[in-house]
């Protein structure tokens, strides 16, 4: 019998190596750019050094956040909606403000990193990741449903926070440019974390039911096991943990590539926006393509909500910290496109059905967002 067990336990660590191969390629990873770092560093002017590194972290840095979406789907699967959406968001909200601090105290102050960030993420989130959704779920199933209150109360926390952080600075005297003095800094950083709380209390509390489906079933993958959440919520964290170092490392090729061939330096906030939003983009359009389009609507806007309201106060707080001033407030053409997508947002969740016009509209204004990078 002790024999048996003993089988049973070296067989159950070899599944989980086999299950979890890549958080020892990350810590490898991250062993070589420790060591090794500075002289790719000193030779990404040739080509092949400069694919080699950027490739490599970019590409561990994003399935290590795929990792972090798999084990929170299992999660899920496991404590049911919204708490799976919920664990999702923040593990996502966790890597995006890792990243951004760790890029952000790296080299020369970038003070519109925050700002070029977090309007790339509501960009890609309310534009393309709505966009494909909306898109692949209804040519799939021509109209989806879902929870009109849910939405609605989304949209009524990330309409004002949006505006008072990335358009308001353009219109404050206190002080010049897209800036906050430190009272309003204080004041913004207070309401959104404020606002987020008293959302989450009714995400979780008293309106649970504004975030499950209609007829009040709870969303279940059968590909998602999910016993042994311990575990599960235990390689979450260990995968977000090699994103902080590999964060900063990938700040040097993306600081060479924007500075040698002179493109937008908002390029860099739209990098790590990619690599944050990338994987909860694939969880929004596998669920609207399997019509759970109500977990889709939790992933994405509660991603935009909890990036907002807990990634503008932490990294104000940093800001003041490390003494790294941040610029919030978008040039006119960017702020106008973040009131049309906000605008056309409360029509196309304004009905509780949804179809492949809305999706179409909403990957025009992402192909917009890109546009201005460029063309801006």
């Amino acid at each position: 019998m002790p024999g048996r067990a003993r089988h049973k336990r070296l067989d159950a660590l070899r599944a989980i190596a086999r299950q979890e191969w890549l958080l020892a390629v990350s810590a490898a990873t991250c062993v070589v750019f420790a060591f090794a770092g500075g002289y790719i560093d000193s030779r990404l002017g040739e080509p092949f050094w400069f694919a080699l590194g950027f490739g490599t972290l970019f590409l561990v840095i994003g399935a290590s956040a795929l990792a972090v979406v798999r084990h929170a789907d299992h999660l899920a699967a496991a404590l049911g909606e919204p708490y799976g959406t919920l664990i999702l968001t923040v593990s996502v909200t966790t890597i995006e403000v890792l990243s951004i601090s760790a890029v952000m105290l790296h080299g020369e102050n970038n003070p519109a990193l925050v700002r070029d960030t977090l309007f790339a993420i509501v960009m890609i989130i309310l534009g393309g990741m709505v966009g494909l959704s909306l898109l692949a779920g209804g040519y799939r199933h021509r109209e989806q449903h879902y929870n009109l209150q849910g939405a609605n109360a989304y949209l009524s926390v990330i309409i004002p926070l949006a505006l008072l952080t990335l358009s308001l600075p353009n219109f404050t005297m206190t002080t010049p440019g897209p800036t906050l003095s430190r009272a309003q800094q204080v004041f913004l950083g207070v309401v959104a974390l404020g606002l987020y709380c008293v959302f989450l209390l009714i995400q979780t509390g008293r309106h649970r039911g504004f975030f499950t489906a209609d007829d009040g079933a709870e969303v279940h993958d059968a590909r998602h096991d999910p016993g042994s959440p311990l575990r599960h919520a235990l390689f979450l964290g260990l995968y977000i943990l090699p994103v902080v170092f590999l964060a900063e490392q990938l700040a040097h090729p993306i600081d060479y590539l924007i500075e040698t061939m002179h493109l937008p330096a908002a390029l860099g906030g739209v990098i790590i926006a990619l690599v944050v939003a990338t994987p909860e983009a694939i969880s929004a359009v596998r669920a609207a393509v399997a019509n759970h389009l109500q977990r889709s609507i939790n992933v994405f806007l509660g991603s935009v909500l909890s990036s907002i309201g807990l990634s503008v106060p932490i990294m104000l707080a940093v800001s003041y910290a490390t003494a790294h001033p941040v610029q919030l407030g978008l040039n006119p053409a960017n702020s106008f496109l973040l009131m049309v997508t906000l605008a056309v947002c409360v029509v196309s969740f304004a009905s509780g059905r949804t179809n492949v016009l809305q999706g179409a509209v909403h990957v025009v204004l992402f192909a917009a967002f890109v546009m201005l990078i460029f063309q801006g």
